[in-house]
This record gives structure tokens, C-alpha cells and sequence, in this order.
């Protein structure tokens, strides 16, 4: 069955970086884009980043462009979120997706998420 595990969450402090990693098993990683999306407390889940199957394609929120970077290897199966120059609104728990686009709907599959908090 299709899994997909998030790592690499934790608590840092405003201006600092984080790296999340999503390990996906179960398919052939390659068939399928790959998106990240978050939830803050008491908000609806939201739109991060997306990653077409070969790279060549990448599309981001406006509220994490120039700060994040999506990135795929997919002899590992592993997609990644680079978070740069975190900010305290960017706290929330993230969470990796298989699919493309930038609605919840366009994906079939979602990690358990992993906890980012930002400290002002």
C-alpha cells in the first residue's frame, strides 16, 4: 500500500532553516508529482509547493516563494521542502502528498505530517 513518512520537522527560530523529508513506498514514485501542503492551528490546510515527477516542473505558494525549495530524488523516493528564512507564521504541521496541482482534491495519498514551529 502507498505510504508516505515525513521527517525532519522541529521547533527553530525565526530567520533559521529546516529541511523536511517525505519517503514514499508502495508505487513507482516516478508515475506521480508530489506536493507539500500545511496546516496552522485553527486554519485550513494549505497549498505549499508542488514538484512534477521529473523535476521539471516546481510551483509555490506566494506566502514561501524565494524561501522554500521543493526537490525530488527519485532513486530514493524521497521528496524534500528546504525551508529557509522561516518566519513564525510559517509554524504548522506539514504535510507531504502524492498528486499535482494546487488543490487538496488533485492528491490521493498523505503522510502523517511533521510539526514545524518558529519562534519569534
Amino acid at each position: 500500500q502507498v505510504q508516505l513518512v515525513e521527517s525532519g520537522g522541529g521547533l527553530v527560530q525565526a530567520g533559521g532553516s529546516l529541511r523536511l523529508s517525505c519517503a514514499a513506498s508502495g508505487y513507482t514514485f516516478t508515475d506521480y508529482g508530489m506536493g507539500w501542503f500545511r496546516q496552522a492551528p485553527g486554519k485550513e490546510r494549505e497549498f505549499v509547493a508542488v514538484i512534477s515527477w521529473s523535476s521539471r516542473a516546481t510551483y509555490y505558494a506566494d506566502s514561501v516563494k524565494g524561501r522554500f525549495t521543493i526537490s525530488r530524488d527519485n532513486a530514493k523516493n524521497t521528496v524534500y521542502l528546504q525551508m529557509n528564512s522561516l518566519k513564525p507564521e510559517d509554524t504548522a504541521v506539514y504535510y507531504c502528498a502524492r498528486g499535482y496541482g494546487r488543490i487538496q482534491s488533485s492528491y490521493d495519498s498523505w503522510g502523517q505530517g511533521t510539526q514545524v514551529t518558529v519562534s519569534s
